[in-house]
């Protein structure tokens, strides 16, 4: 393995299994993730129904991400790199890197404009003050710069936010479910729930899947620092599932009880408003910073820099995400940053086909490829059709609506045939990857 890529975790540098699960904590516990768990109850899921989609979707995720992070821990390498294996060095600067980064930013641009606007309208409905886009632009500046201060941190960063932030988020989350239950008689609607009619469980899984698909594949750009492949599987399992279940079944409870599923709205109508708010900026702030995180290195990646430019690029991701929530026009991007939300996963696919199956495992067998390397980019492009057209992801473009071939889980789907493709096609030119793994090699 080429271990001069400049991006590689120095021995000091690894950390507790609990302080990465702490981070996928902070990022489960958000606000986008009880309005999940609303959708679901609200798709006719009955509350075992909705507890069993959250338990295998997250556990695909699971499966998924503990893979990427072994393979992230083992090598020290974050995803956009560790892609150069099954894509080339080319394919994951110039395709994987740009989606990552697109993706990132984007969605640290979409989290800082709620923040934003939600703290201005909290605030002025607190103070009584009207509430003008230019207050509520430069909330969203102001909350953006706050998030990207912490991103630029780097891990420790994110680590110390979580350590404060997860616990009162779920003690706020835990008041918001009791005080909904207490001030409307919600114990008898949930015991008399009954939907007349369900979505199915295949629509539960979906929407489970899709809360968390990316973060499931940037895994690797924090699990690198776990100290073992044990702790990747600890953090990855106790961080992601037991908190996902929280928020979701608290997001379904809370649509069942009052219709609302934001916690900080349902703060604010029993009289703590203050609370709501604290709530909600810190659910974003805990979930942000990730974003930003990621995207600056998937930037370092593409513009050539090693990770000691990484608070550079971060800080122009996170520049970039909040200028575009500042001036609105992040609405414009939504149907776009679903097409990249579909399209990255199957990257999980072959870079688990690399590793795992190809390279068995091992560590002095991977090998960071130059160009572009053809069984990669022949797997993620199908995969990622495959992701796309069974996902639902068509169905927003009215002139692709003919390829809207709805079937079980979009980004699952290409996972497993970027995997398979890759295998099979790795199988058919040996020579060509010999080669090219001698050449790096050299």
């Amino acid at each position: 393995m080429n271990d001069k890529s400049g991006f590689e975790i120095r021995p000091e540098q690894r950390q507790s299994w609990l302080s990465i699960a702490l981070v996928w904590a902070g990022g489960m516990i958000c606000v986008p993730c009880l309005m999940v768990g609303g959708v679901l109850s609200g798709g006719g899921l009955s509350i075992a129904e909705i507890i069993a989609s959250i338990f295998i979707g997250y556990g695909l995720i699971c499966a998924y991400m503990i893979f990427i992070g072994m393979a992230a821990c083992d090598t020290g390498l974050p995803v956009s790199v560790m892609a150069e294996g099954a894509l080339g060095r080319q394919g994951a600067r110039f395709i994987i890197s740009l989606l990552l980064a697109i993706a990132c930013i984007g969605w640290f641009g979409i989290q800082s404009a709620t923040c934003g606007e939600a703290f201005a309208n909290m605030l002025g409905d607190m103070l009584g003050f009207e509430v003008t886009p230019l207050i509520k632009a430069i909330s969203s500046i102001v909350w953006g710069v706050i998030m990207l201060v912490t991103a630029c941190a780097g891990f420790k960063g994110l680590k110390w936010l979580n350590y404060l932030a997860v616990p009162l988020l779920v003690i706020v989350c835990l008041y918001g479910l009791i005080a909904g239950i207490v001030q409307n008689n919600g114990g008898e609607a949930i015991v008399n729930y009954s939907p007349a009619v369900s979505s199915g469980m295949v629509y539960g899984i979906s929407m489970v899947v899709a809360s968390f698909a990316l973060g499931g594949v940037i895994s690797g750009d924090y699990c690198r620092y776990a100290k073992n492949r044990g702790d990747v599987v600890k953090s990855s399992i106790v961080g992601v599932i037991p908190a996902g279940l929280f928020m979701l079944l608290t997001g379904a409870l809370l649509s069942i009880v009052t219709g609302q599923y934001d916690v900080s709205i349902i703060l604010g109508t029993v009289g703590v408003p203050l609370l709501g708010l604290i709530a909600l900026v810190l659910a974003t702030w805990t979930t942000n910073v990730t974003n930003a995180y990621s995207g600056g290195l998937a930037l370092s990646n593409l513009l050539g820099f090693d990770e000691s430019k990484f608070k550079i690029t971060t800080g122009i991701a996170g520049a970039i995400g909040t200028l575009l929530a500042a001036v609105g026009l992040l609405a414009v991007f939504t149907n776009f940053l679903n097409l990249m939300s579909a399209l990255i996963p199957p990257l999980a696919g072959v870079i688990i086909a690399d590793y795992w199956i190809v390279n068995h495992g091992k560590k002095d067998r991977f090998i960071r490829r130059k160009g572009w390397y053809a069984p990669g980019m022949i797997a993620f492009i199908i995969g990622a059709l495959v992701a796309c057209i069974t996902g639902g992801t068509f169905a927003a473009f009215p002139a692709l609506s003919f390829l809207n071939l709805p079937f079980f889980v979009g980004p699952i789907n290409g996972i497993v045939v970027s995997l398979v493709v890759y295998w099979i096609v790795a199988k058919l030119m040996p020579s060509k990857a010999v080669a090219e793994a001698q050449s790096e090699a050299a």
